[in-house]
């Protein structure tokens, strides 16, 4: 017998870690199919927790709490999602630019796009531009992601994207930037494909811009 899918929603939404991981089990364990877990209990609950956070109604260690619980749920269903042969959103990589050691902002952001259904290479921070080239030739991701919180760092983003031009596979992704100190407009002028404003809102900006190259 399936199980009552709002009920994992709702721990997630709490931020109930070892909660989340009980009901996650016992979904599985009642033979409620992987996929649906993930689509109709995780993932509206991320999207819930995101919109809140937009909305200003939930702050950020509210939601490192609820994203740290979504961690752990994933952790449970991820190797049956592999079984299942699930299909994903996509596949982003992402890290924190060379020379800065911030993370949470890049963490919260991968794990908001896990939760959104993608495969997601998180490859850390103090990252240099050859191993964001390595990273997208040896995972072939639709989305890169960058993020840099000090202004000294910022132009990293934009040698990492001249470093994927020489590489030849610029035009194979798209690239998103964000970080306290980035703006749209400095997006523009390295050449990244999109800018987020925030962790929760970069969901939303990569769904809307594939929808675009789709119609």
């Amino acid at each position: 017998m399936s199980m009552d899918l709002s009920k994992i929603s709702e721990k997630l939404i709490s931020g109930d870690v070892e909660g989340l991981k009980q009901l996650t089990e016992e979904a599985l364990q009642s033979d409620t199919n992987p996929g649906d877990i993930l689509n109709h209990g995780l993932l509206p609950g991320m999207d819930n927790v995101g919109q809140r956070w937009k909305d200003g109604d939930m702050f950020m260690p509210e939601v490192l709490r609820c994203a740290k619980a979504m961690s752990g749920a994933m952790d449970i269903l991820r190797p049956k999602l592999a079984e299942s042969d699930m299909g994903t959103a996509g596949t982003l990589v992402i890290g924190t630019v060379a020379g800065d050691l911030h993370d949470i902002g890049k963490d919260l952001a991968a794990m908001m796009f896990e939760g959104a259904g993608y495969k997601v290479i998180n490859i850390g921070i103090d990252q240099p531009n050859e191993n964001f080239v390595k990273a997208v030739k040896e995972h072939k991701p639709n989305l890169l992601g960058m993020s840099a919180l000090l202004t000294t760092t910022m132009p990293r983003m934009g040698e990492v994207i001249n470093s994927l031009k020489e590489a030849g596979i610029r035009d194979q992704i798209a690239v998103i930037i964000g970080g306290a100190p980035v703006t749209e407009d400095f997006a523009g002028e390295i050449g990244a494909d999109l800018y987020a404003p925030n962790a929760g809102s970069a969901v939303d900006i990569a769904k809307e811009y594939f929808e675009k190259q789709k119609a």
